[in-house]
């Protein structure tokens, strides 16, 4: 059996993971992230690539305006500038009832300098000739944006590397556990037996995250989504912003080659590791895609997609020390939503180690919001289940 021995064990190398991994090698750490398949192949890299702080909850809007600024130094810190690009986010109303919604949401983010353009009426038609009859107005986040996904996520894993982390991808966790003095894990890297051990240990470990908490004694009732995705053929520039709808029905981008991603509805899964968009969801997208943007009418789609994320009830993530075990860090379950804010919530995790406080308050996101009473009873150790439920 080989022998891993570190400062910091980081279990998941989604872009959470790779974040803090990055941030704590380049502070002299010695670390190790260790990926079940490839770093930014799950959840970070299946989304739909949304870079916005516009509509999440106000007690996530700190850590995503530190994220905003992280976004901006993309190229110096990962080395590539993933096609992020500050197009605007525009959340879009159908009815009265939602525009009233929007006008409610930039009031309440103003105070976190969100600054949110509301458009409406004939100014809307002048201003977006490309929309159709269905909007009635919006909201415009002009600093918000998007970027690729798949090229992103695994940058983050290559930096970490770059700046001196272990980084061991095909490498699935079956046990861990504190012999106490230190995290013990037992993992199986392609046809070899791993040991790993650590003081420290952060579970990042996405939809599969709340087995390792178990392993501790500690509940999240996570659930599991699977997103519908899907891409068009090339078109003729016309979409200015990345898009988005009160209610969440529907999403959009248009990338430069012209292909627009689109999002909305629910996969399905196939096994613990694979999902599909679901026949229906995409047939259910399409009708709504062509009411809000004609031009879309005749474009062929060229791919579907799904994937696996992490789901928790009030749709807030998992992100802070563990209440049972010393040593122990979470941030998973970011409901879908944790491309944005992914690397703001990895620094945090970082700072958490090596200062033992984050410059966010990170409060509202401990897995003590979860009822003790509703703990089961786990053994000392993380056995992956083949299905996430």
């Amino acid at each position: 059996m080989n022998r891993l021995d570190c400062d910091v064990l980081i279990v998941g190398g989604g872009i959470v993971g790779a974040s803090a991994a990055l941030t704590l090698a380049s502070a002299g750490r010695a670390v190790a992230l260790v990926e079940r398949d490839l770093c930014g192949s799950r959840s970070s890299g299946i989304n739909y690539g949304g870079v916005r702080r516009q509509g999440r909850a106000p007690v996530q809007l700190p850590l995503a305006q530190r994220a905003h600024q992280i976004w901006q130094r993309l190229p110096q810190l990962i080395g590539i500038d993933g096609e992020y690009v500050r197009t605007g986010h525009f959340k879009l109303a159908r009815s009265q009832a939602e525009m009233q919604a929007l006008e409610a949401y930039a009031e309440l983010a103003r105070p976190y300098g969100l600054e949110i353009e509301l458009i409406s009426g004939q100014r809307l038609r002048q201003q977006c000739p490309w929309l159709g009859g269905a909007a009635l107005g919006g909201s415009l986040c002009v600093d918000d944006g998007q970027a690729n996904p798949r090229l992103v996520s695994p940058a983050f894993a290559r930096a970490a590397a770059r700046a001196g982390a272990q980084v061991v991808e095909r490498c699935e966790v079956l046990e861990v556990g504190h012999d106490g003095s230190a995290f013990v894990a037992h993992a199986r890297h392609l046809d070899a037996t791993l040991q790993l051990r650590a003081p420290v240990l952060l579970n990042c470990a996405g939809a599969w995250a709340g087995r390792l908490a178990e392993a501790f004694g500690e509940y999240a009732p996570m659930t599991s989504g699977h997103p519908s995705m899907a891409v068009t053929e090339p078109i003729k520039q016309f979409l200015p912003w990345s898009l988005g709808v009160e209610g969440g029905a529907i999403y959009c981008r248009q990338v430069a080659r012209g292909n627009l991603v689109l999002g909305g509805g629910r996969g399905y899964v196939i096994d613990d590791a694979r999902a599909r968009a679901s026949h229906d969801s995409i047939l259910a997208l399409l009708p709504q895609a062509v009411a809000l943007l004609p031009a879309l009418r005749h474009v062929q789609i060229i791919r579907t997609w799904s994937g696996v994320e992490g789901y928790l009830p009030d749709r807030q993530p998992v992100l802070g020390p563990s209440t049972r075990q010393d040593g122990l860090l979470h941030g998973f379950g970011f409901c879908g939503a944790g491309f944005q804010i992914g690397p703001a919530a990895g620094e945090a995790l970082a700072e958490l180690v090596l200062h033992g406080r984050s410059s966010v308050d990170l409060q509202a996101f401990s897995i003590s919001r979860f009822s003790p009473s509703a703990t089961p009873q786990a053994p000392s150790r993380f056995i992956p289940e083949r299905k996430v439920s």
